[in-house]
């Protein structure tokens, strides 16, 4: 039973696709592989994963995992998305966990839906994911005349070496999970 079948999971019993066995099957080479990922992979597993077309050539996995794995797969979030760059060659990795959004109540309902199930939060929360390596400093909303809006994220200085290359793949990955407009950018340090 030690397969790449046991690093995916699906909800329902639902069949993986062939991009998610593959993703799947390559977790599993990196436990068995690799000294110092072996110990952390082990009980780690992915709910599903997708290829995603950003912008001209450029292409993104986005691998979504168990909310509650989330922890352990930023722990090893740098070392993890490295080596799996290495094996899809050319395209950005990106890590995000598994959220869900409820709807609000129904008038009259006694029922209280959590804070962190809300639209905003869940989207708040992926873009922290999408970021992870980078903290994000700060956030401006632009609203243009003709009603269109922009979000401006600032990210942490500190971590623009690792996250400077996938600015444009962070922006088209959160466009394409939630249809809002994103731009990244690093605050300017003053002297």
């Amino acid at each position: 039973m030690f397969s790449s079948r046991k690093k995916i999971h699906k909800d329902k019993d639902v069949e993986p696709t062939e991009f998610e066995d593959t993703v799947a099957q390559y977790l599993f080479d990196l436990e068995n592989t690799n000294q110092e990922l072996k110990s952390d992979l082990k009980d780690l597993y992915i709910n599903s994963a997708a290829q995603m077309d950003i912008s001209g050539n450029r292409k993104a996995v986005v691998i979504h995992v168990p909310y509650r794995l989330r922890k352990g797969f930023r722990k090893i979030h740098l070392r993890l998305v490295r080596e799996l760059e290495k094996k899809f060659s050319g395209k950005d990795v990106v890590v995000i966990a598994t959220r869900r959004i409820v709807r609000p109540p129904k008038k009259g309902s006694a029922a209280q839906r959590p804070r962190s199930r809300t639209l905003t939060s869940v989207h708040d929360a992926m873009l922290e994911d999408i970021v992870h390596p980078a903290e994000i400093v700060g956030k401006r909303i632009r609203y243009r005349i003709d009603g269109s809006k922009i979000i401006k994220i600032l990210l942490d200085p500190k971590e623009r070496n690792n996250t400077e290359y996938k600015l444009e793949t962070f922006s088209g990955v959160y466009k394409k999970l939630t249809g809002k407009d994103v731009v990244f950018e690093y605050p300017i340090a003053e002297a």
